[in-house]
């Protein structure tokens, strides 16, 4: 259960303000009251309810970045990183939203024409449009531009055709940023890959099976398929050839906002199981007071601390518009792996009742290693980040 009580400053994190805080509060009580109690039956129905996606966008909690002009408040990053972090503290069935939210809007924001943006942005700040970005394909390795989804112009229209896959969002999404292959003579070395907003009515467009996701049981995440779909050349995102140099632009929030919320999710697994321990017995003692159980506590403690510290710096930076993606990805690669570790400790700690299959601290485990695949596997990362250090 969320709390509801006051939040108080830290000050620490330098970054953020009042103004802040105060969101973080509304934010709080909101879903303590819309979220945290239909939980756990959004669990086994599979899926969240169009009808929350309304009541938070009624609320102003979507895209509040987004310009006025378009229905936004023209806030700054901070009120992205207290969006995530809150729906990452209910669960991990929210981080749809913060995609919506902070990864695929921010692409029309930036590439999209004034007709995009007003036929689009204000949906998704109101949480009438549900959007998804698909350009994981089946039997896709980490290269980016290793993408076999074509679009071949005609008659004013891309003829598209391909498959993707586990695209969050994907079943419920009205619309979604599809990457295609747009010039079949490219070289790897070259682009060739386009980005297109296309609509859940596209003729030719399909979904398949809902995937279900150790750990995400109620996440949205979904096969899409495309056979001869007729999209508007209207539709093209920003410019031809151009979409793996936009989504390398993005790639920066987008594993920033993943490090962000593997923390909180790592941060309530300590709680969790802090909790626990204070309440059970091992040889006539509470759990909480041996000294191996102070100890594991003590260990997990000071890698979150480390974590946050790490991250709240560059959270800093992204806000002033540096370019990070290295350390960016650094924190991705490090924050992922960390959680993991974490999670097999308190796991530990809890002993056999943490295999319970309902239980939050189960479901947490289960869901921790998919964290290291988000933006990226490890060695896609490491790689960057080799190369991008000059070896």
């Amino acid at each position: 259960m969320i709390s509801t009580m006051a939040i108080n400053k830290d000050d620490s994190r330098t970054f953020l303000t009042e103004e802040h805080l105060l969101f973080k509060q509304s934010i709080r009580e909101f879903l303590a009251k819309e979220a945290v109690p239909f939980y756990d039956q959004w669990e086994k129905e599979g899926g969240i309810p169009c009808s929350f996606w309304k009541k938070i966008g009624d609320h102003g909690f979507l895209c509040p970045w987004l310009d006025v002009e378009f229905g936004g408040k023209a806030a700054d990053f901070g009120y992205s990183v207290v969006l995530g972090e809150e729906l990452e503290m209910v669960g991990p069935k929210l981080g749809g939203i913060s995609i919506h939210s902070d990864v695929v809007a921010p692409y029309i924001a930036s590439f999209g024409t004034i007709d995009q943006k007003q036929r689009y942005l204000p949906k998704f700040i109101s949480g009438e449009m549900i959007s998804a970005f698909a350009l994981t394909e089946p039997g896709m390795g980490s290269d980016l531009a290793d993408i076999h989804t074509t679009a071949i112009k005609k008659d004013g229209h891309y003829i598209v055709n391909g498959a993707k896959t586990f695209v969050t969002n994907g079943f419920k999404a009205d619309f979604m940023i599809v990457a295609c292959k747009t010039d079949l003579n490219s070289v790897p070395s070259q682009d060739g890959i386009s980005l297109l907003l296309i609509d859940k009515d596209t003729p030719g467009f399909s979904r398949g099976r809902k995937l279900g996701n150790a750990g995400q049981g109620s996440s949205d995440t979904a096969e899409l398929f495309f056979d001869d779909a007729s999209v508007p050349v209207g539709n093209l995102l920003g410019e031809e050839g151009k979409g793996l140099s936009y989504i390398t632009q993005k790639l920066q929030q987008e594993r920033l906002m993943c490090a962000i919320g593997t923390l909180m999710a790592t941060k309530d697994m300590l709680h969790l199981t802090m909790n626990f321990i204070k309440e059970r017995k091992a040889f006539d003692k509470k759990i909480s007071k041996l000294k191996n159980a102070q100890f594991t506590i003590a260990e997990i403690a000071t890698d979150i601390h480390l974590g946050r510290t790490f991250v709240d710096g560059l959270i800093c930076k992204h806000m002033n518009g540096e370019n990070i993606l290295t350390e960016v990805s650094m924190a991705k690669y490090w924050v992922t792996e960390m959680s993991k570790r974490i999670s097999d400790k308190c796991m530990q700690l809890h002993d056999g009742y943490g295999n319970i299959g309902d239980d939050k601290i189960a479901r947490r485990h289960r869901g921790m290693p998919l964290t290291t695949f988000f933006t990226g596997t490890d060695e896609t990362v490491k790689l960057l980040i080799a190369k991008n250090i000059g070896f």
